[in-house]
C-alpha cells in the first residue's frame, strides 16, 4: 500500500499503521484521542498505556533512535494547531504546506481553519499514512506529498507551516532558503533558542506537552510561536 492511496478505507490504514508501530514497539496500539490544547481535533495516536516496561534494551535503543514521532502529538504542533485556529485570518483562503507534517495535526488544523488548499509533507511514508487517517477522522480535504521540491505551488503567495522540527541542528540551514522562497512562515518550536532561528521573530509563548505524556524536561514544554519579520529577506542576503 502507498501512502497516497486514498481509496484505501480507515481500516486498511490504520492497520499498516498499526504494523508499523508495532514493529518498533512490540503490543502497542493506536486509539483515537481528542487533544487537551485543541478539542476540535481527534486524532489516532499510541495509547498511553504501551508496553514500556516489556521492552528489550535492544527495542529501547531502537526506539530512540528512530522514534514513531507520527504516533504521538508533540507540543509544539498541539500549539500551532491552536494557533491556527485562534488566528484563522492567518491562513485562510490561502495555500498552506505543513513541513514534516508527522501525525498532521497542524494541516488539519489549517484546513479547519479555512485554508483552501493545505499539502501536508512529510518524507517518512508511516508519517503520510498517519496523517490521511487523522485527515479522515477530521474531514479535512487534505493533500500528502513527500518531496517539497516537487509540489506544485505558488511559493510566494503560500504559507509554510513548521513545527518541531529545527530542534535537529542539521535543519536549520533550509531556515534561510525557506524565508527567502516562501512568501509567508510560521514556526512553532520547544527545543531551539530563539537565537538560532534568524530570520525570525517570537510572537508568542505557550505552555504545552505532548500526547500521550511523555514526561518531558520543562524545557520541552514552553514553545515559541515565530514570523518573518519585516527585516527577514536583507537579513538572509
Amino acid at each position: 500500500m502507498t501512502a497516497n492511496n486514498s481509496n484505501d478505507g480507515p481500516p486498511s490504514l490504520i492497520h499498516s499503521l498499526t504494523s508499523v508501530l508495532q514493529h518498533k514497539v512490540p503490543n502497542a496500539k493506536l486509539k483515537t484521542q481528542v487533544l487537551p490544547m485543541v478539542p476540535e481535533i481527534k486524532l489516532a495516536l499510541i495509547e498511553e498505556t504501551y508496553p514500556q516496561a516489556s521492552l528489550s534494551q535492544e527495542q529501547i535503543d531502537f526506539l530512540m533512535d528512530s522514534p514513531p514521532y507520527w504516533a504521538f502529538c508533540w507540543a509544539s504542533g498541539q500549539i500551532m494547531s491552536r494557533y491556527l485556529l485562534d488566528n484563522a485570518t492567518e491562513v485562510k483562503g490561502k495555500t498552506v504546506v505543513d513541513f514534516g507534517s508527522g501525525s498532521g495535526v497542524v494541516a488539519i488544523a489549517a484546513k479547519l481553519a479555512g485554508a483552501k488548499r493545505v499539502i501536508a509533507l512529510d518524507i517518512d511514508p508511516a508519517a503520510l499514512i498517519a496523517a490521511q487517517v487523522n485527515a479522515r477522522l477530521n474531514s479535512a480535504n487534505m493533500e500528502f506529498k513527500h518531496d517539497i521540491t516537487g509540489l506544485e505551488i505558488e511559493k510566494s503567495t503560500t504559507t509554510l507551516l513548521i513545527a518541531d522540527v529545527f530542534y535537529d541542528r542539521e535543519n536549520l540551514p533550509m531556515l534561510k532558503d525557506f524565508i527567502l522562497e516562501y512568501g509567508d512562515l510560521i514556526v512553532a518550536d520547544s527545543r531551539v533558542k530563539p537565537d538560532s532561528l534568524k530570520g525570525l521573530t517570537e510572537v508568542g509563548r505557550y505552555a504545552s506537552s505532548t500526547v500521550p505524556d511523555l514526561g518531558e524536561s520543562a524545557d520541552f514544554n514552553s514553545v515559541g510561536v515565530y514570523r518573518i519579520h519585516a527585516q527577514s529577506m536583507n537579513e538572509c542576503l
